[in-house]
């Protein structure tokens, strides 16, 4: 297991008054793409907008989204060491979609 990077915020201390407005209000989003926002640093997610049709909107205490983040990379390694047989990497799946879309030359 990684140990949480002591740079990080760690949220409000246990003995921290308890103010909803504070705990459940995240900092403004900030638009990265056409269906995609961030809101606090290194977290990415689907426009709410777009899914409150299909999908509920609750609401969630902020120090549950970082509690999530910080723990999103051991989670994977768990799942990794579970249940993968192989773990690929970004880069290698690009490089094969790349070489599987690369024009072949026509038959001498």
């Amino acid at each position: 297991m990684r140990d949480v990077d002591q740079e990080q915020d760690p949220g409000p201390a246990a003995t921290a008054p308890y103010r909803f407005a504070d705990q459940h209000t995240p900092p403004v989003a900030q638009r990265v793409s056409e269906v995609a926002q961030t809101t606090f640093e290194h977290v990415y997610e689907v426009d709410p907008r777009l899914m409150e049709v299909h999908v509920l909107q609750q609401v969630f205490p902020n120090w549950d989204t970082l509690r999530i983040m910080r723990s999103r990379h051991d989670h994977l390694e768990w799942m990794h060491h579970h249940f993968a047989e192989k773990v690929v990497t970004g880069s290698e799946l690009l490089a094969e979609v790349e070489r599987e879309s690369a024009p072949t030359p026509p038959p001498l």
